[in-house]
Order: C-alpha cells, then structure tokens, then sequence
C-alpha cells in the first residue's frame, strides 16, 4: 500500500494521539512526534538513505507537532476571547 507524503502528517498526528490517551504525558508528545516522524523516514520514505530519511522524519515531526500546537493555540485564543465577550 503506497501513501502519499502529505498524509505522513496527520498520519504521526493521530498516533501522538493516541499514545496520549494510553497515557504517554503530554509534555512528551512534541519528542514522540520527531521520533516517530524519524522512523517513518527512515523505514518508509528513503530505507536506502539513512541522513535523508532521518533529515525528512525530523522535518515531518516538527511539523506535525507545530501543526498541532498551532492549532490549539488559535482554538484556545478564538475561546478566551470569545468568553470575554459574553
């Protein structure tokens, strides 16, 4: 089964998820999305070029971390504002 590469990003995403509702702390979820980014990279991406394939996991990671904080930042910031109104 191929996956295109814009879905390794929910894809790590969701397992940071769900490695937080078994009970791996949140402050690790950031860690946990670069190392399993790096797998992904290493296993899937590029399995013949071990510095690119780790370059790639780590950039997927980052991402799909910043993603999720990003978001919740702005959901939390639309939240706090919009109780300031009422």
């Amino acid at each position: 089964m191929q996956f295109n590469e814009s879905i390794i990003v929910p894809i790590i995403m969701s397992i940071v998820e769900l490695a937080k509702s078994v009970g791996v702390p949140k402050k690790f979820s950031a860690l946990l999305s670069v190392i399993i980014g790096i797998v992904i990279g290493i296993f899937y991406l590029h399995p013949l070029d071990l510095k690119l394939g780790v370059f790639e996991g780590i950039v997927y990671g980052l991402t799909a971390s910043g993603l999720y904080s990003g978001a919740k930042n702005t959901f939390q910031q639309f939240r706090d504002h919009k109780n300031k109104i009422q």
